[in-house]
């Protein structure tokens, strides 16, 4: 007799989180709950975390992994970080296994196909974490390259995972969230027609769906687009975010509230000085001009819009 049920069945996540360089990959992945680091290159040196030592060899990963599964009280996130490194481990053993010199001495593809083989049993191993209750996370890099639609004239850059063509699939196939994390720029365009269009922008977003300039998926009905914050995601792992600390844009307004200042005063003083398109809404500013311009100098932008909104008030008086 079929025992037919209805409704979602709980589990824990397979997640992928990659993107350039510096973004902010490992910071999201420390965010998850109660995380566990295997940290293969060395990249949580700088952040507060518990992490297992780096592992040296692909067989010790695997055992290391295949430990956590044994021990399920460990963590409630085991984070691999990262993949490419990973993979690099996986190339050496399958080379040494074989006795060949580098992946490509094999011929014919076939070095690819074992180290395929291999990440499958990278799968099944982390698939025994997924089954203990444990979430799993998997980071990786980004990289771009051209892409060439077969059916169409024309080809455009892609960004995509820092992985071989053989294993970066079966890791976008194994997990249900791939997120792809990068720096928002915007494209301004002189009102000269002699000068070439400026970017602008450097805002820390998540891409949660697929697009054609970058691979991601969610199973969750995420917004295309987030914050690069855990806490936009966190409902999925039925986990509290911890309280964050003030964002610069939250800090500027409190400021611009006590003094009376417009979003269009900000966005004529930074015109005038080149930062960012008049147009542009200052939550589109980056953090970091925020932070070390308008609200370090603060006092001083103060006086410039004070100044303009006088001299605009004498002149409508005249």
């Amino acid at each position: 007799m079929l025992n037919i049920k209805n409704g979602k069945i709980p589990r824990p996540q397979k997640v992928v989180i990659y993107g350039a360089e510096g973004v902010g990959k490992t910071t999201l992945a420390a965010q998850f709950p109660d995380p566990l680091f295997i940290d293969t290159e060395g990249g949580t040196a700088h952040m507060d975390v518990r992490r297992i030592d780096r592992p040296a060899t692909w067989e010790e990963l695997l055992a290391i992994i295949n430990e956590v599964a044994a021990t399920r009280d460990v963590c409630k996130t085991l984070v691999i970080d990262t993949a490419d490194w990973a993979e690099q481990l996986a190339i050496v053993y399958v080379c040494g296994k074989y006795k060949k010199a580098g992946i490509e001495e094999f011929g014919y593809s076939k070095g690819y196909v074992y180290l395929a083989e291999e990440f499958n049993r990278f799968f099944a191993s982390l698939d025994k974490v997924i089954a203990v209750g444990i979430h799993v996370v998997v980071t990786a890099h980004a990289k771009m390259r051209k892409f060439e639609q077969p059916d169409e004239m024309g080809a455009y850059d892609r960004w995509e995972t820092k992985l071989t063509k053989q294993v970066a699939p079966l890791l976008k196939e194994w997990c249900d969230m791939l997120l792809f994390c990068n720096y928002k720029t915007f494209i301004v365009q002189s009102d000269n027609v002699m000068e070439k269009a400026k970017v602008q922008g450097g805002k820390r977003v998540m891409y949660t769906s697929h697009h054609p300039c970058w691979d991601a998926k969610n199973r969750h009905g995420l917004p295309d687009e987030l914050d690069l914050d855990f806490a936009g995601i966190a409902h999925i792992f039925n986990a509290t975010p911890a309280a964050p600390a003030e964002k610069p844009i939250d800090a500027l307004r409190s400021l611009m509230a006590k003094d009376s200042v417009s979003e269009a005063d900000i966005q004529k003083v930074v015109a005038d000085k080149g930062h960012y398109a008049a147009d542009i809404p200052i939550e589109h500013y980056s953090d970091k001009f925020i932070s070390g311009w308008l609200i370090k100098y603060w006092p001083q932008i103060l006086n410039l819009i004070n100044n303009s909104n006088q001299m605009k008030e004498d002149f409508d008086s005249e």
